[in-house]
């Protein structure tokens, strides 16, 4: 089962960027764990600090893959566009934060892309990504493509 975990602006810095917001770890680092702990999923990983290459890779994958975990950065709060694109495709998105976008800046507290997602995890740090594939993991396969 192949799974995209899609990471937006800025989290090519985790492990160096505030660190008391999002932790001391890289995610290439927690990524190495995640391939470790899924064997049975065929995972891949993009970033990009550009919301037009996001959209692309949402394109790209969102009509041949069974899951995304996508973690759109600051792009989740303003981009109508990635928003047009979660819901644009047929692979099921499920949403990711590291830290509890509810508990920060009041502009963080609107997701564009949660309307077209299965369902968001927020608040967990570096969790949040594990939680997502247990998810997908779990669904048996004709649920997996489930749209909202």
């Amino acid at each position: 089962m192949k799974i995209l975990i899609l990471n937006g602006p800025n989290l090519n810095l985790l492990g160096t960027r505030e660190k008391s917001v999002y932790g001391s770890r890289s995610f290439e680092d927690y990524y190495k764990e995640l391939e470790e702990a899924f064997p049975g999923l065929e995972l891949s990983t993009f970033q990009s600090n550009t919301e037009g290459t996001l959209i692309d890779k949402l394109h790209e994958v969102g009509f041949s893959y069974k899951g995304i975990v996508f973690n759109a950065g600051a792009y989740t709060h303003t981009s109508v566009a990635l928003s047009d694109a979660v819901k644009a495709i047929d692979t099921p998105v499920i949403e990711v934060h590291i830290s509890n976008v509810y508990a920060r800046e009041a502009f963080r507290h609107k997701s564009m892309i949660a309307p077209h997602c299965a369902g968001s995890i927020i608040g967990f740090g570096l969790e949040s990504y594990r939680l997502a594939l247990l998810h997908f993991e779990r669904m048996k396969p004709k649920q997996v493509g489930f749209r909202v």
